[in-house]
């Protein structure tokens, strides 16, 4: 089974699980994972994770950094039930505010804010996605909740759409942001582009569109470069090498005796990654294996 990652710049217009499909799809398996989830409107960086790589999922949101950067634009003077230009309209006041008040709204948002994230969203409300009760046009009530803004920056007005860069923590909404943006400038405001360029230590210039992918697959391409290792993104754990006798006892589940501090290791045998271990009072104990 081909394991590995694959750093998507993720179109606009696709779901995020169906771009995972069709990349596990060419790669033979129906093993497969993303960090963090696109709205079907924004582009950017979407790591997918393929085959084993998906046992280091929790290890690399854990030991990765969690922020997160995109680019977005917005409009303003409406309003739609999803906050961005796929939606319904629901409110409209014309309301275009000047740039002033929106350069002194941005220093607001920065560090930790309380955020209500978007009916449509993936938030859970009562044991459903909150996108799928507001489907079926239930009332749902989505609590705020605690997020971290670290920059927000206005970078310019192109037509109608007024643009802008945020680092911000995981779990923050940027159709709230341009939202609650408005509503500090009496106004309303629906986002019209949302490109992440960052996610987890995963950088955009590392990324690869979906069509040039299937269009290596459909010629009998090789992925090469493109499918990152099983290890890619693991951050700073640390690494512990075992030799052949140790490593097959440590791929049954044995712990094994190590000279090294507690704490979680990357785990190689002859430079072969094979899995995330933790070390405890000198004992190393098996956490995922490949």
């Amino acid at each position: 089974m081909t394991s590995g990652w694959i750093i998507l710049d993720k179109d606009s217009g696709l779901f995020s699980r169906t771009a995972g499909g069709r990349i596990a799809r060419m790669l033979g398996t129906k093993k497969f994972g993303h960090i963090g989830t696109l709205d079907p409107m924004a582009t950017g960086v979407l790591p997918i994770a393929i085959g084993d790589a998906t046992k280091m999922i929790p290890f690399v949101e854990e030991h990765n950094p969690s922020i997160k950067e995109y680019l977005f634009s917005c409009q303003f003077g409406f309003e739609t039930d999803t906050l961005d230009v796929t939606g319904r309209e629901i409110a409209r006041n014309n309301v275009i505010p000047t740039q002033s008040d929106v350069l002194a709204a941005l220093p607001k948002f920065i560090g930790k804010i309380m955020q209500t994230p978007p009916i449509y969203s993936a938030v859970h409300v009562d044991g459903l996605r909150a996108y799928d009760a507001a489907r079926r046009g239930r009332a749902i009530d989505i609590p705020p909740r605690s997020v971290e803004i670290y920059e927000l920056e206005f970078l310019g007005i192109h037509g109608k759409s007024w643009h802008f860069r945020m680092r911000c923590s995981t779990g923050t909404y940027v159709r709230s942001i341009a939202r609650d943006i408005a509503k500090m400038c009496g106004a309303f405001a629906t986002v019209d582009m949302i490109r992440r360029t960052l996610a987890n230590g995963f950088d955009i210039k590392n990324a690869v569109k979906l069509d040039f992918l299937e269009n290596l697959f459909n010629n009998s391409g090789d992925f090469g470069d493109n499918l990152k290792p099983i290890d890619f993104g693991l951050g700073d754990i640390p690494v512990l090498n075992l030799v052949d006798k140790d490593a097959d006892f440590y791929r049954n589940g044995g712990f094994i005796g190590v000279d090294a501090i507690d704490g979680l290791y990357r785990i190689y045998n002859d430079d072969v990654f094979i899995g995330i271990g933790a070390v405890c009072d000198g004992l190393l104990r098996p956490k995922r294996t490949i």
